[in-house]
């Protein structure tokens, strides 16, 4: 049920009236009350009829919002809560209340290495515990993929909070192709994950001038902050940054039109997981269908890609059509070695 945020106003205000037992409440004077509050909150007069403060005073004591509000009319025309401890802000979760957010804080406990998830969990726990004296553990209803053993999501929090707070970053940090760790000096911008893979994202130097590079978690060995540094955040819009590549490898290239075939019996998955948001069908075939995607091409897609192995062929351009070629060839000489 859609409630406008008039009406709220109305019910947290008539609540407070009602739990003031030192006042005789009548109609007329909730009605005086509920437009002054309605006043407060918009900064103009509106007009609370008595019809409309007589629905309000039904809906709240009614289930449909869930208040069952105890609201009783004595000497035929003053409005009290029959138990004077009442209030539609100490309502008790009910069930199915608890089942959602038990449910909510199971999948947040994905990313317990973030100190607010891990917070909220605490919360969620005291909601339990006030609501039931013994809860049953049940097996999880949603199950999300996770690698406990990845290397780097011990960062995961205290990059949050330098992103958070503005802080500059001295990474030791130590690429695959580099023999030992370097230290670089750091703004960060956004954390994105792929693939069950988190990276940082954000501008290196004392001035962060430099292009905007993305580092993979695992490969930080430690971190520490400078606050004698300004941060420099210079516009960074992480959407717009990635819009036109699949993962994390972005490349100074155009985007260019990716054009291949999948067989008909992968391409109902294609259709239903489309492979990058710029994918359209172009062509139905009786062997498979024809697909576009506008992409920047990565290491990334590559993969993607070879991961269909023998279902999909690469169409356009050419040259990643060689290079897809190129490795698979290679991959099959893998399996006619002796």
């Amino acid at each position: 049920m859609a409630l406008n945020k008039n009406a709220l106003i109305r019910y947290k205000t008539i609540d407070k009236c009602l739990q003031n037992s030192h006042r005789k409440w009548t109609l007329n004077a909730l009605i005086e009350t509920c437009s002054d509050a309605l006043y407060e909150y918009e900064g103009r007069d509106v007009n609370v009829s008595k019809r409309t403060l007589q629905l309000d005073i039904q809906m709240m004591r009614s289930d449909k919002l869930g208040y069952n509000a105890p609201i009783e009319v004595y000497d035929k025309k003053y409005y009290r809560y029959a138990d004077p401890d009442f209030s539609i802000t100490d309502i008790p979760l009910n069930e199915g209340d608890m089942q959602v957010l038990s449910e909510t804080v199971a999948m947040l406990k994905q990313f317990k290495d973030f100190s607010l998830f891990s917070e909220l969990g605490g919360i969620i726990q005291r909601l339990e515990d006030k609501v039931y004296s013994e809860k049953s553990q049940e097996a999880a209803i949603i199950h999300l993929d996770k690698n406990e053993k990845l290397k780097g999501l011990e960062h995961l929090d205290p990059l949050y909070q330098a992103i958070l707070k503005k802080l500059v970053l001295r990474l030791q940090y130590q690429s695959f192709k580099a023999r030992e760790a370097s230290e670089i000096i750091f703004h960060p911008y956004i954390l994105k994950e792929f693939n069950n893979r988190w990276f940082l994202v954000g501008r290196p130097g004392v001035e962060a001038k430099k292009p905007v590079v993305t580092l993979a978690l695992d490969r930080i060995q430690s971190i520490d902050f400078d606050s004698s540094l300004p941060y420099h955040y210079r516009s960074f819009d992480g959407d717009n940054y990635y819009k036109d590549v699949i993962g994390v490898t972005v490349s100074n290239t155009r985007a260019q039109r990716v054009q291949f075939w999948v067989d008909r019996h992968n391409a109902p998955y294609v259709i239903t997981k489309p492979l990058h948001a710029s994918q359209r069908l172009i062509e139905k075939r009786e062997d498979g269908m024809v697909f576009n995607i506008f992409v920047i091409p990565n290491f990334e897609l590559d993969r993607l890609l070879l991961g269909f192995g023998e279902a999909l062929e690469v169409l356009k351009p050419e040259k990643l059509r060689r290079r897809i070629h190129q490795k698979l060839e290679k991959a099959s000489a893998y399996y006619k070695a002796e």
